[in-house]
């Protein structure tokens, strides 16, 4: 099913060849309201282009556009801008359509690749906290999204399982562990014994080269400094995956850092033979000499005592995902601060010949109310399963006081799917390069761009057909549907009024926004199409009465209503968000 944006487009591609003009601008929603429902700078490149008056170029441009069939006579305004305006009746046949199919209009991709998402990766040893909710939640959705549109998407947590921090949890582990601690909170106890040790290391000289010999046991295969390592790895794993589990997020692959160990020797030395790394004062490095911002960064890759380091870790990790997983494209959500190392690998991956589209995703960073990083009073990070569980018991309050007459089992439920979703939607409401300030009264609010103000308006539709007596899978309009599927397709739709014409206007934009959210990785833009929803909705719903009116625009109304709250319900779901029934 081809979308306005689709359809309109080819015709502006037509009229231009007809006028003899080359394909030229572009064709986009309309930035107000007031100028239409899309609108095409066509005629203000072409005239920049070849020196001719845009206004002139937009009428001639207008003479070959045909789209009586979607649209009201196009307008030329401004300086030479190509107003289109969608015909009710269009909307209402393309709105019918969109009810009887499963995808609400979202096609799938002509072009599916198979696509390595590395999102999350906390480090074991350490709990995961506040600074990890962005690469976690917009990974999530970017692979939700790309697989709703038709790619193959593997879901991999690169974890931080090794590293010097290891001498340091291991001598702690041998001198300073209490064995009830570490059975009563086992990833706090691994935490003090680091912190005790890290301390340690600075003031006495042979703490430090006791953790330094630790760690070289443990690269060695030690068996004792092995197993107690695995115990770590299986105590934070156990942790992260409750926090999955409240989050509701699932991995393909964990393949933590110390899965690449054996890999590293041969990395090495296939980029010494191929001259692509060289020895430089005891050290193997890649140098950049011909890319003038990496020109004076060089990228080290074996230390001069032989030790390796992230750097050959990742160009491991990069060989592993080209060469096992056979990716046509591997997607890094990480933090901007590792940008720099990433151009580094990336450019190491193209000089071995890959052609595979690497991208490193960034991202902004969580405020406190004093517009800092967000911290505990004693300056620690946010521990995320205690904010996860503190978000849940604020959305519990808030049940307690709107709707106290839920069961205990649905007040659990509730509460899980109103604060989880709302700590979700404050981060991937913003674009996700810009910081923003964690504030609980804001996102867990009913009114503004919040996720309860769309699960409201998801809960009310939901309420709309409890108080009708029908399911929505039954509403039919006019009396008249054929079965496809579960899905009713709707014959007739009757829009008269303008609320209900901007509501289905909106719908019928639901698959024109969600592929464009691949093409900057802006899950915003979705999340802010679905508070437009939501608001034409409410708009809607106060100027035309659904289960009072007449039919056949009664049945018209509750079908609108069916697809605004399958539009909420899964451009939520694609966000990670779930709905409620009932608020």
């Amino acid at each position: 099913m081809e979308t306005f944006q689709s359809l309109l487009a080819k015709k502006l591609s037509n009229a231009l060849a007809a006028a003899g003009l080359p394909d030229a601008g572009e064709l986009t929603p309309a930035t107000d309201p007031r100028f239409g429902d899309y609108q095409t700078n066509a005629a203000l490149v072409l005239g920049k282009q070849r020196g001719e008056n845009p206004r002139e170029l937009a009428e001639k441009i207008v003479g070959h556009l045909n789209v009586g069939d979607l649209c009201e006579q196009p307008a030329v305004a401004g300086p030479g801008f190509i107003n289109l305006t969608l015909r009710p009746g269009a909307i209402a046949e393309k709105t019918a359509g969109i009810l009887g199919d499963e995808r609400l209009g979202v096609a799938e991709t002509e072009s599916p690749r198979r696509i390595v998402i590395d999102f999350g990766s906390p480090n074991v040893a350490k709990p995961m906290h506040v600074g990890h909710i962005r690469s976690t939640v917009l990974g999530d959705a970017l692979a939700r999204i790309a697989t709703f549109l038709g790619h193959e998407v593997i879901r991999d947590n690169h974890i931080g399982d090794w590293g010097t921090q290891f001498g340091m949890v291991i001598y702690g582990w041998k001198n300073l562990l209490d064995q009830r601690a570490l059975q009563q909170n086992p990833l706090a106890e691994i935490v003090r014994i680091y912190k005790e040790t890290n301390a340690l290391t600075t003031s006495d000289p042979q703490v430090r080269e006791a953790c330094r010999q630790e760690l070289v046991k443990l690269q060695g295969g030690d068996k004792e400094n092995i197993d107690i390592w695995n115990e770590c790895v299986a105590f934070s794993m156990q942790d992260f995956e409750h926090v999955y589990e409240l989050l509701d997020i699932h991995y393909d692959i964990q393949c933590g850092e110390s899965f690449y160990n054996d890999r590293l020797p041969s990395v090495v030395e296939r980029l010494l033979k191929s001259g692509i790394a060289e020895m430089s004062e005891g050290a193997v490095v890649v140098f950049f000499r011909d890319i003038p911002e990496l020109a004076d960064k060089p990228c080290i890759i074996r230390k001069r005592d032989g030790g390796f380091n992230y750097a050959t870790t990742d160009i491991a990790t990069v060989d592993y995902r080209l060469d096992d997983l056979k990716a046509d494209s591997v997607w890094y959500v990480v933090g901007a601060p590792q940008t720099l190392h990433f151009k580094q690998i990336f450019e190491i991956a193209r000089r071995q010949g890959y052609q595979a589209d690497l991208r490193h995703i960034t991202f902004g960073s969580i405020l406190g109310e004093d517009r800092k990083l967000m911290k505990t009073r004693s300056g620690e990070n946010v521990p995320l399963r205690e904010l996860l569980e503190e978000a849940c018991r604020r959305a519990r309050k808030i049940i307690e006081e709107k709707n106290p007459d839920l069961s205990e089992a649905e007040k659990i439920d509730v509460a899980q799917k109103i604060g989880i979703g709302a700590v979700k939607y404050a981060d991937l409401s913003q674009y996700r390069m810009t910081d923003y300030v964690f504030l609980w009264d804001k996102m867990l609010s009913l009114q503004g761009n919040t996720a309860p103000y769309l699960q409201n308006a998801y809960v009310r539709i939901r309420s709309i057909f409890r108080k009708a007596g029908e399911s929505p899978v039954a509403t039919s309009l006019g009396g008249v549907r054929e079965e496809t599927g579960r899905r009713p397709v709707a014959t007739s739709l009757i829009l008269t009024n303008p609320a209900e014409i901007n509501l289905a206007k909106r719908l019928c934009q639901f698959a024109e926004v969600v592929p464009q959210v691949l093409n900057d990785f802006r899950p915003n833009i979705l999340a802010n199409y679905l508070f437009e929803v939501a608001n034409s909705f409410h708009t809607f719903y106060e100027a035309c009465p659904v289960l009072k009116s007449e039919q056949p625009a009664r049945s018209s109304r509750l079908a609108l209503c069916d697809l605004t709250g399958r539009v909420l319900h899964r451009g939520l779901d694609l966000l990670g968000i779930k709905v409620p029934e009932k608020m």
